[in-house]
């Protein structure tokens, strides 16, 4: 099992960063492919970015794709999404999930992933 905590969310003026990280639990993080969700009020959870277990593979959503970056340190059970030139519409709760994969796997659907962190808010004004 693993367990799964974001923190990093904040309140922001547009054109500005943020880092959001997720640390999980369990000593078989490095076996997970790794995904960050995000969800804005009254509309469904929409992918954002995805990374393979090893880091060598990643895929992000055409709406962040050149902005935001995932990451991952293996040793340190954390996975990181780097986001740049904030806009507006990139307000949401951002979730991080895990799903057990090996090689290039990334997962880009909520339902291929098993365990779910709490979210954190991500607030950019404009």
């Amino acid at each position: 099992q693993v367990q799964l905590v974001e923190s990093g969310g904040g309140l922001v003026p547009g054109g500005g960063s943020l880092r959001l990280s997720c640390a999980a639990s369990g000593r078989t993080f490095s076996s997970y492919a790794m995904g960050w969700f995000r969800q804005a009020p009254g509309k469904d959870r929409e992918f954002v970015a995805a990374i393979s277990w090893n880091g060598g593979n990643t895929y992000y959503a055409d709406s962040v794709k050149g902005r935001f970056t995932i990451s991952r340190d293996n040793a340190k059970n954390t996975v990181y999404l780097q986001m740049n030139s904030l806009k507006p519409e990139d307000t949401a709760v951002y979730f991080c999930a895990a799903d057990h994969a090996w090689g290039n796997t990334v997962y880009t659907r909520p339902g291929e992933y098993e365990y779910w962190g709490q979210g954190t808010q991500v607030t950019v004004s404009s």
